[in-house]
């Protein structure tokens, strides 16, 4: 019997979810949230959705998720507050789950006093800035229920943000929807006026300005790459963060001094990833600092042979490198030989891809991660 059947059999009413993301940039939370939005109906749960917005809005639109609109003028808003305490009672809400601090505190604030709502936050990443620690250290006790994104997460929390973790935390990897990462039919390759046999590697990933993302190792080893196999060429996508003009530009200044701009290309701002990974041959995950990133798994679930830097969660998403070339970080010669390897052997690739995708689909799919957060909305009602 699946526990999806056992959910249903055991409520007859879907769970009632009120969901709060500040913003609704392109980042791992809000497409994490995207996917849940897209899938709850599956899942005996009712998602209510509300947010100020962003650039990911029209992907929740085009999804037909209604979105409730709600302004934050001050950190701690009381008016946003009372909105939504109303949508609370007004929708009966059974549990109130926020993404980041200062929605979990919002929450906190709206649901006081409501002995029938539950409350749930979820830990994605770092926790960097100051203020968002003291309030994660307020809310972690107070909650129902903490979800950190990986093992190795919640172990560098306790350590090095000093966040004490109790019986309420609970382990739930992020996962990706599969039918979200199927093709629309654009042609990268024609788009940058490629043939169809030219060989493309690539990144998805934003140019952040703290120590996150590491693309400028990517492009050290693309001279070895270019030099030693024949006709490929490699793609960044992802938006440059305010504060990180300098890491991208010097990353095109690097390509330009080592005569190669003309087989590097940066796409900026994406929403067609689905395309762009239908064409790579290796996708190349290059970080310093991650919580369980959502773009392995979708790499993962769309079948790309990847290569990946050797910190905690990348480890933990590939079991300790079984299902990708592994290198340490910063090491771009190490890379370069990774997806050296990977271009020139293909039967290997596409079995390390094969393996890594019944990987993904078992523990970093959208039903995946829906049935273990069922589980929990059950187990804390």
């Amino acid at each position: 019997m699946s526990f999806y059947f056992q959910v249903c059999c055991k409520t007859s009413t879907k769970v009632k979810v009120l969901k709060y993301l500040d913003t609704l940039d392109r980042g791992g939370a809000e497409m994490q949230v995207l996917d849940i939005c897209r899938n709850a109906g599956r899942f005996g749960l009712d998602i209510t959705l509300a947010t100020r917005g962003g650039t990911l809005e029209p992907e929740f639109e085009a999804a037909g998720i209604e979105i409730i609109r709600l302004e934050r003028k001050f950190p701690v808003d009381l008016k946003l507050v009372g909105s939504l305490r109303k949508i609370i009672k007004d929708r009966s809400i059974d549990i109130v789950h926020g993404y980041q601090s200062v929605d979990g505190l919002h929450l906190q604030l709206a649901a006081r006093g409501l002995k029938q709502v539950r409350k749930v936050l979820s830990f994605q990443g770092f926790v960097q800035a100051a203020k968002n620690r003291i309030v994660a250290k307020f809310l972690l006790p107070r909650v129902d229920a903490n979800i950190v994104v990986s093992r190795w997460l919640m172990d560098w929390l306790a350590k090095e943000r000093g966040l004490k973790f109790g019986g309420n935390t609970h382990v739930i990897y992020n996962g990706a929807d599969p039918e979200r990462l199927r093709p629309a039919g654009h042609s990268i390759k024609a788009e940058l006026g490629l043939s169809e046999e030219t060989r493309l590697i690539g990144m998805v990933g934003n140019f952040y300005r703290d120590a996150r993302k590491d693309q400028m190792t990517v492009v050290k080893a693309l001279g070895d790459i270019f030099e030693r196999v024949g006709d490929v060429h490699c793609i960044f996508a992802g938006k440059v963060e305010d504060g990180a003009e300098k890491k991208f530009e010097a990353c095109k200044e690097f390509v330009r001094y080592r005569g190669i701009a003309d087989r590097v290309h940066f796409l900026g701002g994406r929403t067609d990833i689905p395309d762009i990974l239908a064409k790579l041959e290796v996708f190349i995950f290059s970080s310093l600092h991650e919580g369980l990133p959502v773009a392995i798994s979708e790499a993962m679930l769309a079948g790309v042979p990847m290569a990946v830097s050797n910190i905690g969660p990348h480890l933990e998403a590939t079991n300790d490198g079984e299902f990708a070339r592994i290198f340490p970080t910063k090491d771009h010669r190490a890379l370069a030989d990774a997806v050296i390897s990977l271009l020139n052997e293909k039967n290997a690739a596409d079995d390390l891809a094969s393996r890594a995708r019944s990987h993904a689909a078992a523990n970093f799919s959208i039903d995946a991660h829906l049935g273990n957060l069922v589980r929990l909305y059950q187990q804390i009602r």
